[in-house]
């Protein structure tokens, strides 16, 4: 479970405090599909690095599974984040030397597991998001798709019962981000909580809830984008569910069947020779 209580961030900028965030209370349950939807400078990602033990708040409390997250030191921080949260980003964070395997491998490097469990679990989590025919594959040799899978591995190779993914679908054409959100989709399924931040309406539907963002305030919908509007969207994708127009998805994997392509330039096969 997340507590935030009485949250507030702010910055030193030219000898005066900026607020980016006032007095956040916000409680997610484990197993929760949460979105966190706002403008550009909303403090919606600010409020995501809170979450993520990534950035410290000003004042407030953050419990985190019931603990007080301010009672941490680094050491413990650092393997909260390494085991507790796994994180998925817009711009993949793949280090570019390195192979979709090696990739997936790094977290668990941080945790001390050893070569031979790190290799059969960073597989495993690549066939889990079908890419078990790009193991050995460098970042510049796979589409915008496949690079956001394997960060997705990345994020699910230590089992977290988190998952925080910001703008998860910015750097990815429209049919290939419904692909990763279906995979999200299908993580939650499995007991994973899901936390995202967009600044779309169409990203936002795919989640049970919807947490919005204004000027570092939480508000309410109408502040931030029209609640008919969003309410069509929820609509839309269970209708689409329900007649099964997105695919009756068993398995990771089974989201990615059909050939998807990058962010707009160049389809899969040519994208990965």
């Amino acid at each position: 479970m997340i507590e935030l209580h009485n949250i507030v961030k702010s910055y030193l900028v030219a000898g005066e405090d900026l607020v980016v965030l006032k007095d956040i209370h916000l409680t997610i349950e484990q197993g929760e599909f949460v979105a966190i939807m706002g403008p550009s400078g909303s403090g919606k990602s600010t409020l995501m690095n809170i979450i993520g033990c990534l950035d410290k708040p000003t004042s407030g409390e953050y419990h985190l599974q019931k603990k007080l997250v301010s009672d941490y030191n680094e050491k413990e921080l650092a393997g909260v984040r390494n085991q507790s949260i796994g994180f998925v980003f817009q711009q993949f964070q793949l280090l570019p030397r390195l192979t979709a395997l090696q990739n997936v491998e790094l977290p668990m490097i941080y945790a001390g597991i050893g070569k031979k469990e790190r290799i059969e679990r960073a597989e495993d989590a690549l066939d889990k998001v079908g890419l078990k025919d790009r193991m050995n594959h460098l970042p510049n040799e796979l589409s915008g798709g496949q690079k956001q899978r394997v960060a997705i591995a990345r994020s699910i190779v230590n089992e977290p019962s988190i998952i925080l993914a910001d703008e998860p679908t910015g750097a990815l054409d429209t049919k290939t981000g419904e692909q990763i959100m279906d995979m999200f989709t299908l993580l939650n399924k499995e007991g994973t909580t899901v936390i995202l931040v967009t600044h779309e309406a169409e990203v936002a539907s795919y989640a049970e809830r919807t947490v919005f963002v204004r000027d570092g305030e939480l508000t309410s919908a109408d502040e931030v984008v029209g609640h008919e509007a969003l309410e069509k969207l929820r609509t839309k994708h269970d209708s689409a569910e329900q007649n099964n127009e997105r695919g009756n998805f068993v398995n990771l994997e089974d989201v990615f069947e059909e050939t998807e392509t990058d962010d707009g330039t160049k389809g899969e096969e040519e994208a990965t020779h």
